[in-house]
């Protein structure tokens, strides 16, 4: 199946997640990608998971998790000669992404002014904790900072709890998914273009991670209201939430009059609906908690699956909270293919199973086109295979010595 980056060339310098994550989602969308790795060391995220031996390996969970579908390299950008060699394949490459600390680059003289000046149709994407310039830029940043710093662990949790930190990196994330949008973007305008200039695209995680906060900010900028820790309450409607069925929590968002009504109906309780203080939407919110009592003694008679398939059936939203093993073994994920099997790196008798990215393009899961590359693996044989340049190689004769130093 053609993919929508097909005949697209990304140099990788990323490490971790926020760089990496974006790198993979172009790789998924047909882009050819090329990790440009420190050499005998990698990408940090091979040594970073929950398993030892992979980690000492090189093969860490957390690469594994992003790096399908990439080839790897190694170069040291401080070396005089590999430093050419990067200036061939930046030469020949549609975009760059990196993630260092801003000025980094430029320091190495590979900043986006000299590779533009080489390739003018270049798309440059450099992904900061901070953006390139301003009073934070020079700091380092992890996401536990940027959720911090954004106001994420301020509204997460309960008002007992708070702050405390989204149980996955979001700020990584929300980063990564914003720069591959951000160089799609930039490739529509270039090859729209016919000068076929590219641009040079500065992504902050702590503004890309304000900027998906919803109600959060927006309540706080349109109506002068400062969000709080509501736990697992939906600050704009009730009731919606968590609640308790016989056998545990359940999710509801009754958020429409007619799901309210439904609801109480399903449950046994439809006097609910007459309750001054239940009746209409405002009065619901004001008076939250006595609701939720009054809703929990209703859902008290059946198990969380039971209720999930009644008021599904009556259209009220309503799911179970499950482990992560168990949403990954959901037949909606099977059926629409969003796991996907390739090959262990260095082990051809063992498979990896990797996500997709959760769009399906024609009726088709998008997954990696092979497996995550080893360390290097590419130094002495990297060829361009996209449909306009087969067998294209870079650089040859300086990958092959750069594969040569890395071994000693």
């Amino acid at each position: 199946m053609a993919r929508p980056l097909d005949g697209i060339r990304v140099l990788d310098l990323t490490n971790v997640l926020a760089g990496p994550y974006c790198t993979y989602h172009l790789a998924l969308l047909g882009a050819e990608v090329v990790k440009v790795e420190q050499p005998r060391r990698g990408d940090l995220a091979r040594a970073l998971g929950a398993d030892a031996d992979l980690n000492g390996r090189g093969l860490g969970a957390s690469f594994l998790a992003q790096n399908a579908g990439k080839k790897s390299v190694e170069l040291d950008l401080k070396d005089p000669d590999d430093r050419e060699v990067f200036f061939d394949l930046a030469t020949e490459a549609d975009v760059v992404v990196e993630n260092f600390r801003p000025g980094v680059m430029a320091r190495l003289g590979l900043g986006a002014d000299r590779l533009r000046e080489l390739n003018p149709s270049l798309v440059y994407c450099a992904v900061s904790g901070f953006g390139q310039d301003g009073p934070l830029s020079q700091r380092p940043a992890y996401d536990q900072i940027i959720q911090g710093l954004s106001g994420i662990m301020s509204i997460t949790g309960t008002p007992e709890t708070a702050p405390l930190r989204v149980g996955f990196p979001i700020a990584d994330s929300v980063g990564g998914l914003m720069a591959a949008l951000a160089v799609c973007g930039a490739l529509v305008a270039r090859d729209a273009d016919g000068n076929r200039v590219g641009a040079t695209l500065d992504v902050s995680m702590l503004e890309a991670s304000l900027s998906t906060m919803g109600w959060a900010v927006s309540n706080y900028l349109g109506a002068g209201v400062e969000p709080g820790p509501i736990g697992n309450q939906n600050f704009t409607a009730a009731p919606s939430g968590t609640f308790e069925a016989a056998d545990g929590p359940l999710n509801i968002a009754a958020n429409r009059q007619q799901q309210f009504v439904s609801l109480c109906e399903a449950i046994g309780r439809p006097e609910l609906t007459r309750d001054p203080r239940f009746s209409q939407r405002e009065a619901r919110k004001a008076h939250r908690e006595e609701l939720n009592v009054e809703v929990n003694a209703g859902l008290a008679t059946r198990t969380a699956l039971e209720w999930e398939e009644i008021l599904n059936g009556c259209g009220v939203p309503a799911a179970r909270i499950l482990t992560v093993s168990a949403a990954l073994s959901l037949p909606q994920l099977a059926q629409r293919a969003f796991l996907h099997e390739v090959e262990f790196p260095g082990d051809p008798d063992r498979s990896l199973r990797v996500m997709s990215n959760g769009v399906l393009f024609d009726g088709e899961s998008l997954g990696p086109r092979s497996r995550p590359p080893l360390l290097g693996e590419h130094n002495g044989a990297l060829e361009w295979t996209g449909a306009d340049a087969v067998n294209r190689p870079w650089g040859p004769s300086r990958l092959a010595r750069s594969s040569t130093e890395a071994a000693k």
